[in-house]
């Protein structure tokens, strides 16, 4: 291993079987410096069950990833309550917790889950066998736990790492009409995979000062996504969390739909306080409430996603499907 003087830019050859511990204390022999010196860390080689699928630019539609690089803009509401508005509407639904932190998971009700990493690793045979139906008809959890936090550290790097999720939904893709993918605020492994295997990226976003940078940060990584791993990415805007008697957010959600032409939703994700409610009881907010104003919402969304009449009596083609 290569040790670096970071005072005098002394380099020293050091064998790694000298050193057990992954941080130790160095000191230079030209300066004599003290400083910090970490071993290695090795990206263990991932195996993947057909490469070659997995890299082709096919089997994406019907693939929804929920992200945004800003915290705090409902999207795990986002994921759970469009999950269950698109199992309302006849359809087979995955959703897959690809968050460290499980809230999807634990927002369904469920904890200590075999996740991710489990799969990847070998404690499970399979996907499959992890897979949770829920309680409610045509809805699917692929759960997380917090072991999803070592997948970073032991994958991030190795080649080919962005179509590991991809690789191991394919077979069983076929299953469900739509996968709806939660992931989490940063830049690492988990959403790097979920934006090369996801078609549509949908992008919460709160009518608040901050949002506009926000979008703007996703929209550059899904930009280098496209060119690099998944041409066939599209990406739309949700605005949600919106303050209907609100001034500044009138104004906000006015600014984003001049910024971002195009690529708004048209529906509306209102304030609603029965969200978190529902969240505290581990359910959907049309679970907890039939008449919540948010829960009737992301049914609009999912049928704007399906292409069907929406209230002003337009209809537009179908977002995936």
């Amino acid at each position: 291993m290569i040790v670096v003087c970071p005072s005098c830019q002394t380099q020293y050859d050091l064998d790694e079987r000298l050193v057990q511990e992954p941080s130790f204390i160095a000191r230079c022999s030209k300066c004599q410096h003290l400083f910090s010196a970490y071993r290695p860390v090795r990206v263990e080689e991932i195996r993947f069950l057909d490469l070659a699928a997995a890299k082709s630019r096919d089997d994406l539609a019907n693939i929804l990833a929920i992200s945004n690089q800003k915290g705090g803009v409902a999207k795990t509401s986002t994921c759970l309550n469009l999950g269950l508005s698109l199992a309302r509407q006849g359809k087979r639904v995955l959703l897959v917790d690809f968050d460290v932190q499980a809230n999807l998971t634990i927002s369904l009700g469920y904890k200590e889950s075999v996740s991710f990493y489990e799969v990847l690793n070998g404690g499970a045979n399979s996907l499959e066998e992890a897979l949770i139906q829920t309680k409610y008809p045509n809805l699917w959890l692929f759960p997380s736990n917090k072991n999803m936090v070592l997948l970073n550290k032991k994958y991030f790097g190795a080649p080919n790492f962005e179509f590991v999720l991809k690789d191991r939904l394919l077979p069983i893709k076929a299953r469900f009409d739509f996968i709806v993918i939660d992931t989490p605020p940063s830049i690492e492994f988990l959403t790097l995979n979920a934006l090369t295997t996801a078609h549509l990226i949908v992008i919460p976003s709160q009518c608040d000062y901050l949002s506009a940078h926000g979008i703007d940060q996703i929209l550059k990584l899904i930009g280098l996504i496209k060119a690099k791993t998944n041409p066939s990415i599209t990406p739309r805007v949700l605005m949600t969390m919106f303050d209907k008697e609100s001034t500044a957010s009138k104004m906000i959600c006015s600014k984003l739909n001049r910024l971002y032409a195009g690529m708004i939703f048209e529906t509306i994700i209102e304030m609603d306080p029965r969200i978190r409610e529902a969240q505290i009881l581990g359910m959907p907010v049309l679970e907890y409430n039939s008449q919540s104003k948010a829960g009737l919402q992301y049914v609009q969304l999912a049928k704007e996603i399906l292409g069907q009449p929406q209230p002003n009596g337009s209809a537009a083609q179908p977002i995936v499907g």
